[in-house]
């Protein structure tokens, strides 16, 4: 389904975002004050807009208000990031998406209503340090303080064997979610046949307590 989405700030993050939103085929409206910014993303993007998302009345002749996601995405300017926030709320975008620098920057976006808080630094701090402990680490995501999903390069260990003889259920408490195979093909719930080859990719769910048993 084609959304509309309007991303307000384009540094290094928000730029990212909508570009990759405008490669994946929705309309995206992208807003800055600073000319070159808006320039540098202009063919890439539906609209490409020079102006400042404090101002209200722009926001409102720009037809904002009509967008399905809204993501704020200047962080140093935490006065900026607050009003916009507050304001694109008060207009009733359905998804407010909001960058923080910090926890307690988080906390007052959350109170105003902000419908998702990004921490982009912080998530990226969690990404390398798991990559340092575990080299094959590639992603993850956090499902709780204690289990993740994690995308993990095949363990030397368990190349050639089939899912059934390594049994990692059985032996480390983890359940293995998908195979990614070199060239794109992806196995969805393999079973207990399906052989783990080079350059594979496992999608696992485990705890942090299992995956450090792993072998690599």
């Amino acid at each position: 389904m084609r959304k509309q989405f309007v991303v307000i700030g384009l540094g290094r993050f928000g730029t990212s975002v909508a570009r990759t939103l405008s490669t994946l085929g929705h309309d995206v409206l992208a807003l800055d004050k600073n000319e070159h910014a808006v320039h540098a993303i202009m063919h890439d993007v539906t609209q490409a807009v020079q102006a400042d998302g404090r101002e209200e009345e722009t926001l409102r002749t720009l037809g904002v208000r009509n967008f399905d996601v809204a993501i704020v995405s200047m962080g140093d300017d935490l006065e900026a990031n607050i009003l916009i926030t507050l304001m694109l709320k008060e207009m009733g975008i359905p998804v407010v998406v909001a960058k923080a620098q910090s926890l307690q920057h988080g906390k007052v976006l959350e109170k105003i209503g902000a419908d998702k808080i990004i921490y982009p630094e912080q998530d990226m701090g969690i990404r390398l340090a798991h990559n340092l402990i575990r080299s094959n680490v590639m992603d993850f995501i956090e499902l709780s303080p204690d289990y993740s999903i994690y995308e993990i390069g095949a363990p030397s260990h368990f190349l050639n064997k089939t899912l059934g003889k390594v049994d990692l259920r059985a032996n480390y408490g983890i359940n293995v979610m998908a195979i990614k195979k070199k060239g794109g093909h992806i196995m969805v719930a393999p079973g207990a046949e399906d052989i783990i080859e080079e350059n594979d990719i496992l999608v696992i769910v485990a705890s942090k307590k299992a995956l450090s048993k792993l072998p690599e």
